[in-house]
């Protein structure tokens, strides 16, 4: 496809990235340094230019693009630019938005504002906040094949009973695959006799009520036995749709909001949440209220800074675990460095959930891991498939070392990949897959 991304933050880099392998991508930008940096550090066609403008997506070439991508920081910006793009053919547009008003509208009329399929940052880091916290010891957790299928990442502490062992005397469980551990930042497909140590991060495929199990020998036992009292601080946008989400899943959280008027407004608006009016950063006040028995706190104001010192102040009094917000991307190692358990960042949520539907008919799903790295990939068999037919023992001989065969789905049902495994036509499969053989492999499955 002939791709034009509008934005070169973080955002629009990383999906041009992503995409510059399979596609012509040209990036368009206000920001001439940004300009200047893609074009050289990722030899990718980038010109100055706001992309609302009709000359500048001529110039960048509209009437031949397939696909548009409008993923600034503005959401009126990107609407606009979708809606321009309109106006020059039938152009494919994607446009990225905060505010979920605009989402809702988009939801009811399709095709509204110019856009054909619309990311909502917000919403989208409030259901990946839900899914961690839902999980003990979790740092990362993904649905696949409709929910059937579970890849979640673990960090491994000290005192888990898998430290120290071998992949092969820690896989104890039925409906699980050991796909990768990440050392230093490092991946590494995971080997029988890959020997698993305390400060790894290990990465599985299963079924969810094995992934929920294999959690709890990671967790500490008392992270295993909570995950119901969940304290939100911050009435930001993805605050207030993150307790929503927990009161659907019957969860009663506390919110706490410094402001008195946007508090009594989340407090119309979340009959299932008690909301609070307070400083977060007041330490008296926190455990005046119990919050240091909070088997959670999420840190989801708007200011990375504020984030920071609340989710260390929630460790200082004894919270169990700690989920942060961080809108800037480098600042999330640094988060997780100094002891912060999750850091999520809307950014990278939404870039992955753009190249997830870039990628639609190649693959089913996907999921990126530790800065693409890796790859998560769910994929239809077809006849015509490496796969179809064939043991997975006999299989695997025909595909590069760096993958892994996570999870089979056929007619509704798990299936545990085993060397006997046969895959057939129409079956979903799973696989963990390094991104430097990533396109050899997409070839012949």
């Amino acid at each position: 496809m002939r791709v034009i991304v509008v934005g070169a933050g973080e955002v629009g880099s990383n999906i041009a990235t992503s995409l510059v392998e399979n596609h012509d991508v040209i990036v368009v930008d206000v920001d001439a340094e940004k300009v200047e940096e893609l074009t050289y550090s990722n030899d990718i066609l980038a010109i100055e230019g706001d992309g609302t403008s009709l000359k500048v997506l001529r110039e960048a070439g509209i009437a031949e693009a397939d696909m548009l991508i409008a993923s600034t920081d503005d959401d009126e910006t990107n609407l606009v630019t979708c809606g321009t793009a309109k106006t020059t053919g039938d152009v494919f547009t994607i446009a990225r938005t905060r505010n979920a008003n605009f989402f809702r509208t988009w939801s009811e009329y399709e095709g509204a504002f110019g856009v054909d399929f619309m990311v909502s940052t917000n919403i989208l880091t409030a259901n990946d906040i839900v899914r961690v916290v839902g999980l003990p010891a979790a740092i990362d957790v993904d649905p696949f094949a409709g929910g059937l299928v579970q890849m979640a990442e673990f960090e491994v502490m000290a005192g888990s009973d898998i430290a120290g062992q071998s992949v092969e005397q820690a896989d104890k469980f039925d409906s699980i695959t050991f796909a990768a551990l990440v050392q230093d930042g490092d991946v590494r497909i995971a080997r029988g006799e890959t020997r698993i140590e305390a400060g790894n991060r290990v990465i599985v495929i299963g079924s969810p009520e094995s992934v929920q199990s294999f959690s709890r020998t990671v967790a500490s036992p008392e992270s295993s036995e909570g995950g119901h009292d969940i304290v939100i601080v911050g009435g930001s946008d993805i605050g207030y749709h993150t307790a929503k989400l927990l009161e659907e899943r019957g969860i009663e959280p506390r919110l706490i909001e410094q402001d008195a008027d946007r508090g009594r407004e989340l407090a119309e608006d979340l009959p299932g949440t008690i909301v609070l009016e307070h400083d977060a950063t007041d330490t008296d006040f926190l455990v005046g209220e119990q919050i240091d028995r909070a088997d959670a706190v999420i840190a989801a104001t708007d200011s990375d800074e504020k984030n920071l010192l609340v989710s260390l102040l929630a460790q200082n009094i004894g919270v169990r675990r700690t989920v942060a917000v961080v809108e800037e991307g480098q600042y999330g190692g640094l988060f997780e460095a100094i002891g912060i358990d999750v850091a999520i960042n809307p950014r990278e949520a939404t870039a992955e959930e753009i190249i997830r539907f870039t990628q639609k008919g190649q693959v089913e799903n996907l999921s990126l891991i530790e800065g693409r790295q890796a790859e998560v990939v769910e994929i239809e068999v077809d006849e015509d498939s490496v796969l179809t037919g064939r043991s997975i023992r006999e299989s695997v001989t025909e595909l590069p070392a760096d993958i892994v065969i996570g999870a089979i789905t056929r007619d509704q049902e798990f299936i545990v990949p085993r060397g006997e495994t046969v895959i057939e036509p129409g079956d979903h499969v799973v696989l963990f897959v390094a991104t430097d053989v990533l396109s050899p492999v997409m070839d012949v499955v």
